[in-house]
């Protein structure tokens, strides 16, 4: 089922449909949670800021979405449906290590995307390497660190998904690369899906959001859009971060 909601985003109050919803959502490692009662919803059109210290359950609630984790209580629905095969068809994922075959050269990468994703624009990854300087018959282990997470990127927002999930893509990247990456993101989602990106590089990145969410000791602390943010706490992203967690 989709729901309608009206929401104010970058100043602008426009009506979404919402792609994720997530209740009462627990997970546990052992004794340890990392996730305690969560309820989240997600909208299409947004980009969704996933913040918080190291081991808070971002990575683990990025992958229950993706369907990589199952063994967790609540409920979560993409598109109306429980992550299923139909679900992981919608989405796109980024995962925070790189997945790419260090023998294979980078062509591999974009022939087994475009044999294994009906989605994947190959037209546009290729474009995508030749703004970048990236050779697709360059091995990915001769590659920099940042070079393949530009690859990986590419591959990921060349799909035309509903729903992309990043988790750390800029972590390698110099500041010109990451405002090259961000521009990437920017302008090849579109306003039918949504963005949900997990990051530690908030400065650079928080000019995309559209919405953050701070998870802290298995809770969410902060869901709230930036326009909001700024207008209720006279701080930026990163400055509420830093209060919140006491950087």
């Amino acid at each position: 089922m989709w729901y309608q909601i009206n929401w104010m985003v970058k100043g602008r109050k426009i009506k979404m449909s919402k792609i994720i919803e997530i209740s009462s959502l627990q997970k546990k490692y052992g004794s340890k949670t990392v996730l305690d009662n969560i309820s989240l919803s997600f909208e299409k059109g947004t980009i969704v800021g996933l913040l918080g210290p190291n081991g808070c359950g971002k990575t683990s609630l990025i992958k229950i979405i993706a369907g990589l984790i199952n063994d967790y209580r609540g409920k979560v629905t993409i598109d109306g449906n429980i992550p299923n095969e139909y679900t992981k068809s919608l989405i796109s994922y980024l995962p925070e290590k790189t997945y790419l075959s260090e023998n294979n050269k980078a062509e591999y990468a974009l022939d087994f995307f475009e044999d294994f994703y009906a989605d994947f624009d190959r037209k546009k990854a290729e474009e995508m390497f030749k703004q970048f300087k990236l050779d697709p018959q360059q091995k990915i282990k001769s590659m920099s660190k940042g070079m393949q997470e530009k690859v990986q990127l590419i591959l990921v927002m060349s799909r035309k998904a509903k729903v992309y999930l990043l988790d750390e893509p800029l972590g390698g990247l110099d500041p010109a690369s990451r405002k090259a990456m961000l521009d990437i993101i920017l302008n090849n989602y579109s306003e039918d899906s949504l963005v949900l990106l997990s990051t530690h590089l908030i400065n650079d990145v928080e000019r995309i959001f559209d919405r953050v969410i701070m998870i802290g000791e298995s809770k969410v602390l902060i869901d709230d859009t930036v326009d909001n943010i700024r207008q209720t706490t006279g701080k930026s992203v990163e400055g509420l971060f830093e209060e919140v967690f006491k950087c």
